[in-house]
């Protein structure tokens, strides 16, 4: 639910704005407001989890989802929509770190890898079904419904939830857990946010130039701070101390430059089918869900091929690969068959889904339990900064590439050129996967079957 609603609303844009009575651009401050309160409050999840435990924190965001996901369906304007959408935002600010965070929990090494894994596929599901869902509730129900999907799903996930998650015997309370770091709070939420709205300044592409240095200077200058903050505060609202961690900072390294172009494509190829090779709206969702298949199709075999080849040589392999279908996709035109662009996606889905798996799971290979909460607050913080510049990325290459002239070398232009930036900078995660030691990683894969001789 969290994945899916960062993303449905942008093909249902035109017909919100028509009920809503204002134009279709308008809808998307409830996207941004959407996605800076994801990365303004999940750094507070960490805090939250230690001080109250994961299962209470873990319900409560669930139903402040499911409840902000009905009021945004009952809104009469675009002012109620974006101040649910806020509601929203902090509901899933909360729920996927602190749901991981409970799964980690009662994770041993040795089953880190599958688990993950698990943990891993809706995230990679959601970008690519997104399109194609909110454009078939749009033409066959009404835009409400994209919202409304959410109270069965919600209600059905707390009733699990509170079934089966344990009681965290691991909460501090209130009398013995540290006072809230509002420094930290403070410095990273407005940090975070100016810098995830400039990332949406830069994909709407009308602003102006001199307003965007000056917002990304202070996005950067209040992060700065909140990273010297929380290097000297003795109970920071954000522990560094795990990029010290060989595994844990590859996978935010590299990792991050990863996540941020694979996030792109989902914005790419729906423009590229729709805007450029005139399909429909449903043919081109349609296309963009065979990344889905091949993320799918991928799963049974991902531990496997950690066993076989271990995560540097994995991790390779998928950066690269990544990289060789970003250079394909600039490569496609009206004319290719569509065997040949399905083709392309499914093989698209399979080293993404790989890529993703090999660095969540590393991440966490060398963290203690102890360290845990710390850990996996950091790197949600980062995965959603990295997630949400992707589109940032894209349009800016887009925009960049308006000048290229459609021709043999780049045959769709603007979206063959958007295609070639990302995929280059796909290599930087191949440079520093690299640097990555052959031992990484070695304590959670899983040993080689051995068939034995007689």
């Amino acid at each position: 639910m969290e994945n899916l609603d960062g993303t449905i609303l942008t093909t249902a844009a035109p017909s919100i704005g028509v009920s809503l009575g204002v134009p279709s651009l308008a809808v998307g401050v409830t996207i941004t407001a959407y996605l800076l309160t994801l990365a303004v409050l999940i750094p507070l999840s960490g805090w939250l989890s230690e001080r109250f435990g994961a299962r209470p924190v873990f319900l409560t965001a669930i139903a402040v989802f499911t409840a902000a996901s009905i009021l945004c369906a009952l809104s009469q304007n675009l002012t109620e929509l974006t101040a649910f959408r806020v509601l929203q935002g902090a509901g899933g600010a909360m729920m996927v770190p602190v749901g991981r965070l409970a799964v980690l929990r009662m994770t041993s090494k040795a089953d880190l890898i599958r688990t993950i894994a698990l943990l891993t596929w809706p995230a990679l599901a959601a970008p690519v079904v997104a399109p194609l869902a909110g454009g078939l509730l749009t033409t066959y129900a009404t835009w409400h419904w994209i919202f409304l999907i959410n109270a069965p799903l919600g209600v059905a996930a707390f009733v699990v939830a509170l079934r089966i998650l344990p009681h965290d015997r691991s909460a501090a309370g209130p009398e013995a857990s540290p006072a809230l770091d509002w420094w930290g709070v403070l410095l990273t939420g407005f940090g975070l946010g100016v810098l995830v709205y400039v990332g949406s300044l830069l994909a709407d592409g009308d602003t102006n130039v001199i307003a965007l240095v000056l917002l990304a200077a202070l996005g950067l200058a209040l992060v700065g701070g909140a990273t010297v903050h929380f290097l000297r505060a003795r109970y920071p609202l954000l522990r560094l101390s795990s990029m010290r961690i060989e595994t844990f900072r590859l996978s935010h390294a590299g990792g991050s430059m990863f996540r941020m172009t694979i996030s792109s494509m989902p914005f790419l190829l729906p423009l590229l089918f729709q805007d450029r090779f005139g399909y429909s709206p449903v043919l081109a969702g349609t296309l963009v869900l065979f990344v889905f298949v091949g993320n799918l199709g991928i799963k049974p075999f991902t531990t496997p091929l950690l066993r076989r080849f271990g995560f540097r040589s994995v991790l390779l392999g998928a950066t690269g690969g990544a990289a060789l279908s970003m250079v394909l996709c600039a490569l496609l035109t009206r004319e290719t068959p569509l065997v040949v662009v399905v083709v392309l996606m499914v093989f698209s889905g399979v080293v993404r889904s790989v890529g993703f798996t090999a660095y969540n799971t590393i991440a966490f290979a060398d963290i203690e339990q102890a360290e845990m909460t710390a850990a996996n607050t950091l790197a949600s913080t980062l995965q959603q900064v990295a997630a949400g510049f992707g589109v940032a990325v894209a349009a800016v290459a887009l925009r960049a590439g308006e000048s290229v002239p459609t021709g043999s070398l780049l045959p769709s232009g603007s979206f063959s050129f958007s295609f070639l930036v990302v995929a280059v900078l796909t290599l930087v995660a191949s440079a520093e996967a690299l640097r990555l030691s052959k031992s990484a990683g070695e304590n959670i894969r899983p040993a080689r079957r051995v068939t034995a001789t007689p």
